[in-house]
């Protein structure tokens, strides 16, 4: 006897406009069996704690989530779940898009793709490839390229290499502002100060540092003070 089931693709939506969390929804839900919608947030902080309750195969992403950004999510998420991300966008910046893929996401969207073309992507970066042309294609390759032979060349840039670009934004605002207490920074920043340590942990790891002193005199060093 011929095995009917269908496995229904599980597609979780990040987006902070509510309008889209609705159209996808219906667009996605239109395709059950398929494929439906298992939850829908208006933040990675708000879907996060979700995730593995609702198990999703695939993440649609929006890029620009207001007060986060999804390039700094991406690598967030990656501890968080086995999805796939997929990433939706208005913006048309190849430089950003092509950004995203190297921090993980398996493919980029734009908000006027298709509908056919959105729900086509979702299939096949759930089959485990990559929705992306050749010319991004070998774009990627030759930056990972670059970057793997600048590391290996400077055991330093190894280091700064592994900071996230939220990582990095953090370096540079707390290495700007001589006498900046952590209440200050963290109000720049729209973090709270737990999250501000939580994060400057972190970057002491990477970086092999025990203080904000030596903080301030590796990113002075090293540029991470200045815009990237």
């Amino acid at each position: 006897m011929i095995d009917t089931t269908i496995k229904t693709i599980r597609v979780l939506l990040i987006d902070d406009h509510r309008s889209v969390l609705w159209g996808l929804e219906k667009l996605i839900d239109s395709q059950k069996p398929k494929m439906q919608v298992v939850g829908k947030f208006t933040s990675f902080a708000e879907a996060s704690g979700q995730l593995s309750k609702l198990s999703p195969d695939v993440i649609l992403l929006d890029i620009d989530l207001g007060g986060e950004q999804g390039i700094d999510v991406i690598p967030q998420l990656a501890p968080l779940t086995q999805a796939k991300i997929l990433i939706l966008t208005g913006s048309r910046d190849a430089t950003l898009h092509d950004n995203c893929v190297i921090a993980g996401a398996k493919g980029v969207l734009e908000k006027e793709n298709s509908p056919e073309t959105i729900l086509t992507a979702i299939e096949r970066v759930n089959e485990g490839q990559l929705w992306m042309d050749q010319a991004r294609m070998g774009r990627i390759i030759l930056e990972l390229s670059r970057k793997k032979s600048a590391t290996e060349n400077d055991p330093e840039r190894k280091k700064i290499e592994s900071l996230t670009p939220r990582e990095r934004n953090i370096v540079k605002a707390v290495t700007t502002r001589a006498g900046a207490t952590g209440s200050d920074v963290a109000k720049e920043l729209h973090v709270s100060e737990s999250t501000l340590r939580n994060h400057l942990s972190s970057i002491y790891a990477k970086l092999e540092l025990t203080n904000r002193l030596e903080l301030w005199d590796y990113a002075h060093q090293h540029g991470l003070n200045k815009d990237q």
